[in-house]
């Protein structure tokens, strides 16, 4: 009787190790090509002859095509596979970039548009991925490469600017330079391509017995819970990232110093994203997870509202729920599903109707401040988002399944 060989085990090793690394790669282009558009919105302004209120609009394009095609990327992956549907979306948001960044008018929107796209379909099939090859480590996983993408984002961020110099007139290489990233990506996860997994939206018998219990997350009250979170949380994340900057500069803190507040903001989500991770993964429920990162941003929109000049720490405060609600979320994809399949479904209609929260939330609080003249009003409407928040976070953290602790409806 021969003794199998260890090469197959290192193999195995091996394998796993670099489709972890192509995981990651893959979470580092989630923000890396949008964050960068803020720092030089007004060089793009200038050199395009747009108005501010049109620039700005480039910003919600993202956020709108993660709510529009969410819904229909589990589609994509089944007709393609998911590692041939990620790889696609990284060639896809690789192009994008670059035709966003020529010097081509009508490049800017077309390649924003695209990129969106490419970003949504990423956004949905890899919680379904990471569910089928790592389901005992979902929510280290998912906290790894939320981790990588928020590092990435800060990056992406503070370069921006010393890119496009002083005057600004490099900020198509600024926001063009990203397209590298997504190809080197695409590079890491290429062996992986040969494979074509269908996500399947049947629970499989060894998993259920009881297999007439399975419940579409559309039909799922406990799905519904999690997307609530989901587009609470992405409300309140955007509002922030969005007017914090100005709520600042109106109680005299100058530009420069708001701008530090922002990269504080999102290496501290670095931080907290690992930690949360940790906890996730220890934790058979989530609640109290997701009622402390609601807590936390409830402290910081409170002081923001009372003592903005102690904004240092509200931006600590406000970085490290956004980090740690992000992660909890992104790993209840996975954690309220009982395969990878259903995860892609849960994920596609969270986040579709999630970002569509988020990209409209900034809007509605910038008009309630315009209606008003102040940000007292914004910043409570705020707060009461981040109640509402706490609530559904602490119902979605249950320790449940879609399907298998919900009544089955009559008929």
């Amino acid at each position: 009787m021969t003794t199998p060989s260890a090469p197959p085990t290192t193999n195995r090793g091996a394998r796993t190790g670099l489709l972890l690394v192509g995981i990651l790669l893959i979470g580092a282009n989630l923000r890396a090509a949008i964050t960068p558009v803020g720092p030089v919105l007004g060089d793009i302004q200038m050199d395009h002859g747009i108005s501010a209120a049109l620039a700005s609009v480039l910003i919600s394009i993202p956020l709108v095509a993660f709510a529009l095609v969410s819904p229909i990327a589990p589609l994509i992956a089944r007709k393609l596979g998911m590692e041939r549907a990620l790889g696609a979306s990284l060639g896809l948001l690789a192009i994008a970039i670059v035709i966003r960044s020529l010097p081509w008018s009508p490049g800017l929107w077309i390649g924003t548009v695209l990129l969106g796209i490419a970003i949504a379909v990423i956004n949905v099939v890899l919680p379904s991925l990471i569910k089928r090859d790592f389901p005992d480590r979902v929510g280290s996983v998912t906290g790894w490469y939320s981790a990588v993408q928020g590092m990435a984002a800060a990056i992406a961020s503070g370069l921006a600017v010393p890119i496009a110099g002083a005057d600004g007139s490099g900020w198509r290489l600024a926001l063009g330079i990203w397209a590298g990233l997504a190809v080197i990506a695409l590079a890491v996860f290429w062996p992986q391509l040969r494979s074509r997994t269908l996500p399947r939206h049947d629970r499989p018998a060894a998993l259920d017995p009881h297999p007439a219990q399975y419940r579409s997350p559309w039909k799922s009250a406990l799905a519904w819970q999690v997307t609530a979170f989901m587009g609470l949380q992405s409300t309140v994340f955007y509002s922030i990232i969005t007017w914090l900057p100005s709520i600042e500069r109106s109680a005299g803190i100058d530009a420069t110093t708001a701008g530090f507040h922002q990269s504080e903001l999102q290496l501290v989500g670095v931080l907290s994203t690992i930690t949360a991770a940790a906890l996730v993964q220890r934790s058979q429920s989530q609640s109290l997870l997701a009622l402390g990162s609601a807590l936390f941003s409830a402290a910081g929109v409170i002081g923001v509202l009372f003592n903005p000049s102690l904004a240092v720490l509200w931006a600590a405060l406000l970085g490290a729920a956004g980090g740690a609600s992000i992660v909890i979320v992104l790993s209840m994809f996975g954690l309220r599903t009982s395969h990878h399949g259903q995860a892609a479904a849960l994920s596609g209609m969270a986040q579709s109707i999630g970002y569509l929260f988020a990209a409209f939330g900034p809007i509605v609080i910038g008009l309630i401040h315009d209606a008003t003249g102040s940000w007292q009003t914004p910043l409570l409407v705020l707060l009461g988002i981040v109640i509402a928040q706490a609530i559904f976070g602490m119902l979605a953290g249950r320790n449940r399944v879609i399907g298998l602790h919900e009544p089955v409806p009559a008929g």
